[in-house]
This record gives structure tokens, sequence and C-alpha cells, in this order.
């Protein structure tokens, strides 16, 4: 068991919690929980807690890396594979970083740089077996959790098995690659799991055909003005929600 995965009964963010006690960690650590009850999502969104039915883990990465900025893509790769590895499931990643399972949102991921600009903190938030109430009281029409999608589920023993299979295969392994080749290694895996490509997305600025992620990470749209590449904001992907 790697004694750099820590495990709190309950705390306000994991990702909070991370970057105040970033000296508790080495190269490669985490820390999750079971119960996160002032947690958020990208563009600021709030966290609605499902206490004890839900995963919150934070990877924390304290080595270089030589492309931070698609960071998002590499850790929606090491979650894919653990959820395959655990419940034999295909997840889909939605650009750039959320997983789906037929079609609904099962995985929502927060990267962001630690008070001392040199570490990276990775939230992670798997939903395991909250029920349809949920989601609906949540006002998420498009989320869903394992259970729900019929996946068995032991919330005694899966969150530990996530949480170290995360921080010792799909991170602390995997950036042996990462940390000094980046995104491109990665690349073919991660397009060959992407739902966007080859549909209508919204971004931006524009709307077009999405063709490729290239070595940057960057989404490759087709527009009518030319290509674009998108990097930063929403991208809407037409049909994919219910669709399986």
């Amino acid at each position: 068991m790697n004694e750099s995965v820590l495990y709190l009964e309950s705390v306000d963010s994991t990702n909070r919690w991370a970057k105040e006690h970033l000296d508790r960690f080495g190269p490669v650590g985490a820390v999750y929980t079971t119960s996160q009850t002032a947690g958020r999502g990208r563009l600021g969104r709030s966290w609605v807690n499902a206490a004890g039915q839900a995963l919150y883990y934070t990877a924390v990465i304290r080595v270089p890396l030589a492309q931070t900025a698609t960071l998002p893509l590499f850790a929606s790769l090491a979650v894919q594979d653990a959820l395959k590895q655990r419940y034999n499931v295909d997840c889909q990643i939605k650009w750039p970083n959320d997983l789906l399972l037929n079609g609904k949102k099962l995985v929502g991921i927060l990267c962001e740089v630690a008070p001392d600009g040199r570490s990276f903190v990775v939230g992670i938030g798997i939903n395991l077996a909250q029920p349809q109430a949920y989601f609906d009281a949540a006002a998420l029409p498009h989320g869903t959790s394992l259970a729900l999608q019929g996946v068995p589920v032991d919330l005694n023993a899966d969150p530990e098995w996530l949480a170290q299979y995360l921080t010792d295969f799909g991170f602390d392994r995997a950036l042996y690659t990462y940390e000094t080749e980046g995104f491109a290694p990665f690349r073919e895996r991660y397009k060959a799991a992407c739902v966007n490509l080859g549909r209508p997305v919204q971004f931006d600025g524009g709307a077009g055909i999405a063709r490729d992620v290239d070595e940057q990470g960057r989404l490759v749209v087709e527009c009518a003005d030319g290509t674009h590449r998108v990097f930063t904001g929403e991208v809407s992907v037409r049909g994919i929600y219910g669709a399986v």
C-alpha cells in the first residue's frame, strides 16, 4: 500500500487540503475522502456532496512537467484506466477531461497549480453510487453514477482501491513518460476515447466539426472559415448526452 495516499473521513475540499499540506507529500501522492463538503468544479461550479456515495480524490504532483497545459487530458486517461481495471467499463472522454459512461457524465476533473507555483493538484470526483434522486435534486440531468449504469460497486473497498491504483499506476508510473515527453505518447489513446471527434461542436467564438486533438492537447475544429485549434473555454458537443 502506498503510504503517500492519505484518507480523510471528511473534508471541505481535497484540492484545498492538498494545497495547504504540500509538505505531507513526496514527488507523487494523494488525498481522498468519500465526503467532500465544499468542493467545486471547473469554472467555479459548486460541487454537491454525496457522502459515502462518491470518491473525492486529489493527486499531488511535485515534479517538473514538460507540458503542464495537457495535465487535464493526461489525468482523464489515468481515471479511464482505473475504471477499466476495477469495473471493466470503457468510458469516453469529452474534451478535455470529463468522463462519460453510456452518454452521461461519471467523472469530473479539476487541475490547479499549488501555492508554491511548482506543484500541481489534480482533483477527481468519481460518481460511485448516487441514486437518480441525487442528480435530479442537484439539477444535473446529464450526470450518472456507476451504480445507476448497472455496475456493481463496493463502497467499502472501491474508494481505497481506486485511490491507490490512481496514485501508483495512473499518475506515479505514467509520469515517468509524461513528465519528460508530455502528451504526445498518450495522444492516440486519448483520441480513441474522445467523444468529440467527428461530431459538431460549439466553442467560444465558433462552431464546426471536431477533427483531431493535436500534440499540445488542443481540439482541432474544422469550421466554415478555416481550422481552429481550441484550448480553453467550454466546448459543447451535439448529441452526446443520452447516446450510448
